[in-house]
């Protein structure tokens, strides 16, 4: 299984889907194996969740840098 393939599925699923992203915030595991389709080993998802969340908050921080200098 391609982890990084799936990290970038599960981002993807955030970013474009609010009810999703809610279910991740409050039960990123349960959200991470809905996507996947599959039941991981607890260490194989929550790289995954890991993964996700590190992504996901590259984009707030961008936002909230700019932010700093007058950019949105």
């Amino acid at each position: 299984m391609d982890i990084k393939a799936k990290i970038d599925e599960v981002v993807n699923k955030v970013k474009s889907d609010a009810g999703f992203a809610d279910k991740f915030k409050s039960e990123p595991i349960k959200a991470v194996e809905e996507v996947i389709g599959v039941d991981l080993p607890d260490d194989v998802v929550n790289n995954v969740v890991e993964g996700v969340k590190a992504k996901v908050n590259v984009g707030g921080i961008a936002d909230k840098i700019g932010g700093l200098f007058g950019k949105k």
